[in-house]
């Protein structure tokens, strides 16, 4: 559970915000040390369910096609069989009127076959074209998993050295906020989020603020090295700390984190 705010010292106050700062940085280099791998790794089990439905789909349309040939090969033999019984009943006929008649029954036969053969063709051709497709599918599917359970043994490697600090130090940054009056904490957030390397609070170096080309002036050194007012950076809206306290702060800071992850 946080903290409850209390009244701190101006210096106190920037020092508190100079710690959740090097708390909130450990944590995004944490975080940048898995770079893109966990987009990474969702794009490909993405891809490898898409090849996987894709496959299925093909197979279920391979195994409705070897449906249709053995319909028309059911239709084959029974035209056979007609055309057998027609034969027979040719030799028992009284007249070339019924003579004709039965031969234009085994004509619809005999077509009937070369139809059904044709579209056996068809769909033999269909069901080896399909069969091709899927076996240059299965090598690229392969392929794909082989590199998604690389990306995902390099990631849980990460995910093991890094889960238990990130977890604490978030804790930390929780702890600390719960230290810092709501309206520093809103600011220090509203920075954060508005600034490319998510640095809220920097020191002065070489007469500049951290990150920054523009040169502070002398006075304005000198009062930040009081550290009587929270003083803000014109240029780039961060709040600023004099190099001493920054220093203090990033030694006393390295000591506690490494404290607690023991």
């Amino acid at each position: 559970m946080a903290k409850k705010a209390k009244e701190l010292s101006v210096e106190d106050k920037l020092r508190a915000l100079y710690d959740l700062q090097i708390i909130d940085r450990r944590v995004d280099e944490i975080r940048a040390m898995r770079g893109e791998l966990p987009l990474e790794v969702e794009d490909l089990e993405n891809e490898v369910a898409g090849m996987e439905t894709r496959m299925e789909k093909v197979n279920n349309e391979i195994a409705d096609l070897e449906v249709d040939i053995k319909e028309k090969q059911l239709l084959i033999k029974e035209s056979q069989e007609k055309m057998a019984k027609y034969a027979k009943d040719q030799e028992q006929v009284r007249n070339n009127r019924e003579f004709e008649a039965i031969a234009k029954e085994i004509e619809y036969q005999e077509l009937e076959i070369q139809l059904a053969e044709k579209r056996i063709r068809e769909f033999s051709a269909r069901i080896e074209a399909k069969k091709e497709a899927n076996e240059a599918s299965v090598e690229k599917l392969n392929d794909r998993k082989t590199h998604l359970t690389h990306k995902v043994s390099e990631l849980d490697s990460i995910m093991a050295e890094t889960q238990k600090e990130e977890e604490m130090l978030l804790a930390k940054s929780e702890e600390y906020k719960g230290m810092i009056e709501a309206r520093l904490v809103e600011a220090y957030d509203r920075i954060r989020s508005a600034t490319k390397n998510k640095l809220a609070v920097v020191s002065v170096e070489r007469g500049a603020s951290a990150g920054s080309f523009f040169v502070i002036p002398p006075q304005r050194q000198m009062e930040l090295a009081q550290r009587k007012k929270i003083m803000i950076d014109e240029h780039s809206g961060r709040i600023l700390v004099d190099p001493v306290l920054a220093q203090e702060e990033e030694e006393k800071m390295d000591a506690m984190i490494a404290g607690w992850l023991k």
